[in-house]
């Protein structure tokens, strides 16, 4: 389809809007290319735990129930009861997939609503909102419906739930992240599976967990985003925070960018980066360029910030992730009393162009991580404040 016509399709989670354009791939494309690497880098090991065992480790800290996934513990009282009634059956559990960090605490990667329902159900108090009584079993309504655990502790109930045994799938810290990608989009066995951000975030460390959640906290972002992104239940926030970090911290897109292969990629190895290779400088210097980016580009575009507004239509799309990055690394280097004087004729500019240029489209809707995509979208986006009469120099950039 011609980009100039193409329909903007919102992402949809749990038949919910989430206020974020769909990425369109070219036929054939893949959003995760698997890259060929060496087998003998897999290290997982498998180590079998009592159910009993798990629940101290979460209580402990020990092991995460994924931190920050808003979206994962979705089960119905109906689904998670049923659950349960199968391990009071000693009907075997899948297999489940953790992530070691250096310091031996671990985060779910695949079964977490799993073992969030097993939590909640023997560990939340009857009044607690999480907690729930089991309900409608196949099975055991005789002997257990309609109780809490506390209605089964002390019972045979109980001590067959504690001394249940899993299987876990420990993927070890030394894997190579690219390893470690691969291993979490393949194991993904639940409905909704982790997305490339979410998996990212499970191989991450808590530096840049840190940063990112500071970042998205921020009222420019919100702002700016019309709090369409504020506690994304799919981590969208993270990612194109992630995104604009990611093209600030790298000296060009020719020399840094396009030996990844995909932008999953190169997003891997800037958190990486974040997480042990960039001094709190930086990373200071880059919450504060990001703040001015976000209030530059809201007092440019307003409701519009960051969304296709194309001339002729004042329609509120969905947040576009390659306008995010394109715009905020575009605007990041300015004051906005500097930008001010030439507003009318850059959002004419933009709008212009959203409306005629099929070039700028495609590299706006359709296969945008390819680098000579991106590569166009800046050099446009950069020749509108140009020819605006914005110029970097003025800044002393």
């Amino acid at each position: 389809m011609h980009p100039k016509h193409a329909e903007i399709i919102e992402e949809i989670e749990n038949s919910q809007k989430t206020g974020v354009e769909l990425e369109i791939l070219e036929d054939g494309e893949e959003d995760v290319p698997s890259i060929p690497w060496d087998p003998a880098l897999i290290r997982v090991d498998a180590k079998a735990f009592s159910l009993r065992n798990i629940l101290d480790m979460i209580d402990d800290g020990d092991l995460e129930l994924a931190p920050d996934f808003q979206r994962r513990n979705v089960w119905t009282r109906g689904q998670k009861s049923r659950l349960i009634e199968s391990v009071l059956l000693r009907i075997p559990l899948p297999a489940f997939y953790f992530s070691a960090d250096e310091d031996g605490k671990m985060l779910v990667v695949d079964g977490l609503q799993r073992l969030s329902a097993i939590y909640d159900f023997v560990k939340c108090k009857p009044k607690d909102k999480r907690s729930y009584k089991l309900f409608k079993l196949e099975y055991l309504q005789d002997e257990v419906g309609g109780k809490y655990f506390q209605d089964m502790e002390g019972t045979r109930w109980a001590r067959r739930l504690y001394s249940t045994q899993i299987i876990a799938n420990i993927v070890d810290p030394q894997t190579p992240d690219k390893v470690k990608f691969d291993i979490f989009k393949r194991i993904n066995t639940g409905g909704s599976p982790l997305n490339a951000q979410e998996i990212r975030h499970c191989m991450s460390k808590s530096r840049s967990q840190k940063f990112l959640k500071k970042l998205a906290a921020l009222k420019a972002f919100n702002d700016a985003t019309g709090d369409n992104l504020r506690d994304h239940i799919r981590m969208v926030d993270r990612e194109v925070i992630l995104r604009f970090c990611a093209f600030r911290l790298i000296d060009s897109i020719e020399k840094d960018y396009v030996h990844h292969n995909t932008m999953n990629a190169f997003l891997t190895e800037i958190t990486r980066k974040i997480d042990s290779e960039v001094s709190s400088k930086v990373l200071t210097k880059l919450g504060k360029d990001f703040e001015r980016a976000m209030n530059n580009a809201l007092q440019l575009f307003g409701r519009h910030t960051f969304r296709k507004w194309p001339r002729g239509t004042d329609k509120i799309y969905p947040i576009n992730r390659a306008l995010f990055d394109t715009w905020g690394i575009s605007l990041v280097d300015y004051e906005w009393q500097t930008i001010k004087p030439y507003k009318a004729a850059i959002v004419k500019a933009a709008r212009e162009m959203m409306l005629n240029d099929n070039d700028f489209l495609s590299a706006i809707s359709t296969s945008t991580s390819t680098a000579s995509k991106i590569e166009l979208r800046f050099f446009k986006v950069n020749e509108i404040l140009k020819n605006a009469g914005l110029s970097r120099d003025e800044d002393g950039n």
